[in-house]
């Protein structure tokens, strides 16, 4: 079965194109395996836009095919000619869609199409959705008691991420995970936010989650385990129902060596480790779907509640007044701000040159904490730049000119190593030395009028050589 050429993938900016940027990625075997479980079928097939989910359903019980003048008027009912490019586009990057016969006509993958018919009416290995337990739990925990169960663990992680003085420590695979994805840095026993892990703080749940797990699949790849596996557990969770216990033994060895990882996040919950059932919580549940986790306010950065995303106020003599109890967004804000008195509901401080630095020094921005500010302007600050015309900015201009000015402080001066070259005998030697350098990527610095270059300390040996060469061919 040919494939369609496939145009470059889309721009990974929600968890949804976040996850088909990474499925865009995957060899067409790979794919193959995933499309063996009706599970992973449908998950995928929610992740796709919907004109491409339409062109799926028409194609799905047709084993033929159809042409591309039939396509065109099938989809002419819902889509212009731009919109059905991109949906052919994404089909075909991930092997769902292609040509096949000696007519060349369009038909959906015989594998992906055969799950999904098993998904949508019935059929295929029970397990592929979840086996739930025969026998009944004892005590088994509520709807209310597993949302409490994954906010805890969430906010355990978001608060060590940021650095609280109370958060507590994560769990090993936890702490693994977060050094792996270069949300953080480790000196020794201590961790540190990285600007990555700052920048994953302005994201919403979902992708925050699909971001640890798919940096996880690596890190679980790194140590033996099936990485379509991992994957496919991820889209089984994602379809499961909230409150029902499902049995660990109905799970493949790799997806057993899993759960206590996903325990760790809070998308899982057991009784105890080693337990024979595990409840899916709402992280879980909502994994390819675009339904809210439903987590408390401090369960993120980035608060569902509006007045909680417009909470902040910044003067231009640097005072910064934030309107919030969350306890979360203080701890943000101390990454980059000295705070100086906290209210009920109310937190002032200001941007200092060593408070901005000690947000720089962890890797952080200043691009990123004048997103961070803008992102969080209040209402009223809004209006005021409203109200001032289309070029009044939001935020005071001299505070984030200085912000940035902080930042080029500490990027003065940068140091190379390397080896210095001089003493050249005529500017002739000096420019066929300055040319090869140059040419294979070597030349770091020259100064032509004084015959001197600096090239890479790697570099050095492959330019040496290159000059004693010259002096035997001469």
């Amino acid at each position: 079965m040919a494939v369609l050429a496939a145009s470059a993938p889309p721009n990974p900016h929600s968890f949804k194109l976040g996850v088909s940027a990474y499925l865009d990625g995957l060899p067409a075997p790979v794919l193959g395996r995933l499309y063996e479980a009706p599970s992973s079928c449908l998950a995928i097939f929610r992740l796709l836009p919907p004109n491409a989910r339409y062109i799926v359903l028409n194609l799905l019980w047709n084993d033929v095919g159809v042409s591309r003048a039939d396509l065109d008027l099938i989809a002419r009912r819902s889509e212009g000619k731009r919109q059905m490019e991109s949906s052919l586009a994404a089909l075909a990057r991930l092997h769902i869609l292609g040509l096949a016969g000696p007519q060349q006509l369009l038909r959906v993958d015989p594998a992906f199409g055969q799950s999904l018919r098993y998904a949508l009416t019935g059929g295929g290995e029970r397990a592929s959705f979840g086996a739930p337990c025969d026998t009944p739990d004892d005590d088994p925990p509520t709807e209310a008691e597993l949302d409490n169960y994954a906010t805890q663990r969430w906010e355990t992680i978001l608060h060590f991420l940021v650095g609280s003085e109370s958060s507590r420590r994560p769990g090993d695979s936890v702490l693994r995970l977060l050094e792996h994805s270069e949300l953080m840095t480790r000196t020794g026993k201590r961790y540190d936010i990285t600007a990555r892990g700052f920048q994953f703080l302005l994201e919403e749940v979902n992708t925050q989650l699909w971001d640890l797990l798919l940096q996880y699949i690596g890190l679980a790849e790194r140590e033996g385990k099936d990485p379509v596996d991992v994957l496919g557990f991820y889209f089984m969770l994602g379809s499961l129902t909230l409150g029902q216990d499902y049995a660990v033994e109905h799970l493949t060895d790799t997806q057993q060596a899993c759960v206590d990882d996903l325990v760790a996040l809070g998308l899982i919950y057991q009784s105890a480790s080693g337990d024979e059932r595990f409840y899916p919580t709402r992280l879980a549940t909502t994994l390819t779907s675009s339904a809210a986790p439903l987590l408390k306010a401090d369960a993120q950065a980035v608060s569902d509640d509006p007045t909680e995303q417009g909470f902040l106020l910044l003067e231009t003599n640097y005072r910064v007044y934030a309107y919030t109890s969350n306890s979360l967004q203080i701890a943000v804000l101390k990454l980059f701000v000295s705070l100086r008195a906290r209210f009920g509901n109310l937190v002032m401080g200001y941007l200092s040159r060593d408070s901005v630095r000690g947000a720089l020094d962890r890797g952080i921005a200043a691009d990123q904490i004048i997103a961070y500010m803008a992102a969080h302007a209040h209402p009223q600050m809004r209006k005021m730049a409203a109200g001032g015309g289309p070029d009044r900015p939001l935020l005071p201009p001299t505070v984030t000119d200085q912000i940035r000015l902080w930042e080029l402080e500490k990027e003065r001066i940068k140091t190379t190593s390397g080896y210095l070259y001089t003493a050249f005998s005529s500017q002739s030697d000096f420019e066929v030395v300055r040319d090869y350098a140059r040419d294979n990527g070597l030349l770091i610095w020259e100064a032509e009028a004084e015959r001197k270059l600096f090239v890479t300390g790697e570099g050095h040996v492959e330019v040496r050589n290159f000059v004693q060469s010259r002096k035997v061919e001469a």
